[in-house]
């Protein structure tokens, strides 16, 4: 009698994985990216927890990548961070690159952001400044700066004077003059810069009388 052959079990199909989503990369940069952003700002994680009201457990888990982002999570560290919100998450930057306004750091810690478009003897920034300690280091260097306190409170050291600034207020010396300045209750504070490099002065016009 004619022996059956035993057909083989066709294989499985095998299934590919899904291509990741293009988007994706952008997203597990986003965590890494506000962790950096933190540490250049001098912030732990309870401070910029009171600045936001985001728990620290999620901040926590949303720099190490474990919490998605989201719009209600990042709207707020924009805000406390004085940054756009493409920043935060990476965006690629659309138009002329020329006229984006990109945050850089300060050189003993916070950052600023060049608002003069044009080179001139008069410059202006936006600066935010983090807590620097409580002993001033004092320097001096060439120039003149004006300063205007937009948000939070500046903590001014000027030669022999010690102050504290709040929004409204503003402050203008000559940088030969020992100085120093840092947020003054442990929160970012945020100012406007107008400094001269060689010791220019704004030129004010006041109001021709009535």
């Amino acid at each position: 009698m004619p022996q059956h052959m035993e057909q083989p079990e066709a294989a499985p199909p095998t299934t590919r994985p899904s291509p990741p989503s293009p988007h994706q990369a952008v997203l597990d940069e986003v965590g890494p990216r506000l962790k950096r952003l933190r540490a250049r700002r001098g912030l732990s994680l309870a401070a910029l927890s009171a600045t936001t009201g985001i728990s620290k457990s999620t901040l926590s888990r949303l720099e190490s990548g474990q919490r998605r982002p989201s719009l209600e999570l990042l709207l707020p560290l924009a805000t406390a961070y004085a940054v756009p919100l493409d920043d935060l998450v990476g965006a690629p930057e659309v138009g002329d690159p020329r006229v984006r306004l990109s945050p850089r750091p300060l050189p003993h810690g916070g950052t600023f952001v060049p608002l003069t478009k044009t080179p001139g003897p008069l410059q202006a920034y936006k600066l935010l400044i983090p807590h620097r300690g409580t002993e001033p280091d004092l320097r001096s260097h060439e120039g003149y700066e004006w300063l205007y306190v937009l948000d939070g409170r500046l903590r001014l050291v000027l030669g022999e004077h010690d102050l504290v600034l709040g929004p409204g207020e503003v402050a203008e010396w000559d940088t030969k003059v020992p100085h120093w300045f840092s947020s003054a209750d442990g929160r970012p504070v945020e100012v406007l810069s107008l400094f001269g490099r060689q010791g220019e002065r704004m030129h004010v016009r006041a109001k021709p009388k009535g």
